[in-house]
């Protein structure tokens, strides 16, 4: 269960940002299709990155989608978005109207296990601008979700659950990091859908 209760018009973060957790927006039945169909629909790769020189290709998939030709630069590598699929559509129009924003992009992560998380980062990319909002939607197996101020360290965890929306905006991205922590407890698949204005300018 999350740590939190589901209600939009909380701030999860105590300051220096906004996170508000929207809880379910789809039934089981629906978060359960729509799973399927993201799974099966989407053209996963390997997540690749350079650290500290070293180019790293990860276990864990992702795939990237736009309204246009984006090219996303992060952690020294470059993705160029695909189109739409029929699904991710579907599900982009219900978080839009859920939120009244529109969004022109969205960046997919696969993982297969617990055994499978993100390291501390922030989305703060030039490409996304500033005090960017980020919607995130998770589908398949419950997960931990944490955050950390970038000085003074504070953490704040919560569970994202299947059917769930978490949304992240104002400062957030300027001063706190956020991770996936792993767990081999967690046997089953996770699949994060995070849905973003991306500025094609930059």
């Amino acid at each position: 269960m999350p740590l939190f209760p589901s209600d939009p018009k909380t701030n999860l973060l105590p300051y220096d940002g906004i996170v508000n957790d929207y809880g379910f927006i789809l039934s089981p039945l629906e978060a359960d299709n729509f799973f399927e169909a993201i799974l099966s629909e989407t053209a996963w790769k390997s997540d690749e990155a350079v650290i500290f020189g070293k180019h790293i290709i990860t276990k864990r998939k992702v795939a990237w989608y736009g309204d246009g030709e984006y090219i996303y630069h992060y952690s020294g590598t470059r993705k160029h978005s695909l189109p739409w699929t029929n699904s991710l559509l579907a599900l982009k129009d219900l978080v839009e109207k859920k939120m009244d924003l529109t969004f022109n992009s969205c960046l997919l992560n696969l993982y297969h296990s617990g055994e499978e998380g993100m390291a501390w980062h922030a989305d703060d990319e030039k490409s996304l601008g500033k005090n960017t909002t980020i919607a995130s939607v998770s589908l398949g197996a419950e997960r931990k979700f944490s955050f950390r101020h970038k000085k003074t360290r504070e953490t704040v965890s919560l569970v994202l659950a299947h059917g769930s929306l978490l949304v992240m905006k104002g400062d957030t991205q300027s001063n706190w990091q956020h991770c996936l922590p792993k767990s081999a407890k967690i046997k089953h698949p996770r699949i994060n859908l995070t849905f973003r204005r991306f500025l094609e300018d930059t």
